[in-house]
């Protein structure tokens, strides 16, 4: 599939990769506020949602009833800006840095980057105190002077949780129709952090995203990323079994409830159980934008980490032009951010910049086709 991206119209391609930034941006704004699965089970955020009387989701969570029993439903300090009525752009936070950072690395280095120049991004661009778990400690273990691989491996408990996943748009959203061009930047990118079903899970979502610019809907883009970790890795063995209770007929509570038993004991960061409950989502959301995001952060666990790449994955398959408004102008088209140099860019603009990163990368595999089949004709 490589180098296939020239098949998508170019005003098509731009829109579906604006739709997967409006996407990523908006499923984490919905999941922001109840960010911490320990507390903020499936059950609670359901009680939450028809104390306030939001169920169906349709869009951005209610703000917290005024008669609620102190302690009751203790939301993110981020709540403020992330419900309904408060939205006026993105608020910061990481799974959007990531995004903006994957851009920046590829703008600077291009896609021949190394592990080495993902780290100098980081240290230039990227605060420490905005890094969190294994990103933390590859940061720390950067700057003590301990290169790639050993950041991901030296103190790093954190290696299979989900921060390598939530950098993978940006290969995905470059790489449209080519999930192995899309595997391959992202397993370079998770390599500073993160080992085994934590790279796997960047490689599963970044081929997944890539996958959706030609997919017919999200059961082919989840195979086809599927495709690219190692079968017997127990993520593949969670995101399979997952496709098949969907298949056979269980609703989306009792496949959740069939993967939590599962998944036990991994911790609600952990990048395992959190590929079951996004690809619940994706399944059971068919498609539908707006069911997507709700279903994946209803299910629970790192619920603004899961709303951001089904909303990613849902955004490309539907297109900008298509997502509800409900979601999509609140966000103003502007994104705060840590990463220096981008605070208050608009999503319009990073979205442009992808595309054009998408389209620059397919005329050099165009122009590396002309020339091997210059040299055939030669021969």
């Amino acid at each position: 599939m490589t180098g296939t991206a020239h098949k998508t119209p170019p005003a098509q391609l731009s829109d579906r990769i604006l739709g997967g930034w409006l996407g990523r941006i908006a499923g984490n704004m919905l999941g922001k506020p109840v960010e911490r699965g320990d507390y903020w089970t499936r059950a609670r955020i359901d009680a939450y949602l028809r104390r306030t009387d939001a169920l169906p989701l349709t869009g951005y969570l209610p703000p917290p009833p005024a008669d609620a029993a102190p302690g009751e439903f203790t939301l993110r300090p981020e709540w403020r800006e992330c419900v309904r009525g408060r939205v006026h752009g993105s608020c910061r936070d990481d799974d959007v840095d990531y995004a903006i950072l994957g851009l920046h690395l590829l703008e600077t280095h291009g896609f021949g980057f190394t592990t080495e120049q993902v780290g100098q991004v980081w240290l230039e661009r990227l605060p420490y105190l905005q890094t969190f778990t294994a990103e933390r400690v590859a940061y720390r273990n950067l700057v003590d002077g301990i290169g790639p691989p050993r950041t991901a491996s030296h103190d790093n408990p954190y290696q299979e949780w989900i921060g390598a996943l939530i950098r993978a748009d940006v290969f995905g959203w470059t790489c449209p129709g080519d999930p192995d061009a899309a595997a391959a930047l992202a397993r370079r990118d998770a390599a500073l952090s993160h080992r085994g079903n934590g790279v796997h899970g960047a490689v599963w979502a970044a081929a997944t995203i890539a996958a959706a610019f030609t997919a017919d809907g999200p059961r082919a883009a989840l195979e086809a990323g599927l495709g690219r970790v190692p079968p017997d890795s127990r993520l593949a063995r969670t995101v399979r079994h997952t496709i098949a209770l969907h298949d056979s007929g269980t609703d989306w509570a009792g496949t959740l409830d069939e993967m939590e038993r599962r998944t036990a004991g991994q911790g609600w960061i952990h990048v395992v159980p959190n590929a079951a409950v996004l690809t619940a989502g994706l399944l059971y959301g068919a498609g539908d934008f707006t069911r997507t995001i709700a279903l994946t952060v209803r299910g629970g666990l790192d619920t603004d980490s899961n709303g951001a790449t089904a909303g990613s994955v849902a955004g490309v398959l539907c297109g900008a032009s298509a997502l509800p408004p409900q979601w999509t102008e609140p966000l103003a088209d502007r994104v705060r951010s840590a990463v220096f140099g981008f605070d208050g860019t608009s999503v319009t603009e990073l979205a442009r910049r992808t595309a054009r990163l998408a389209a620059a990368r397919t005329g050099e595999d165009r122009a590396g086709e002309d020339r091997a089949g210059g040299e055939d004709r030669a021969g």
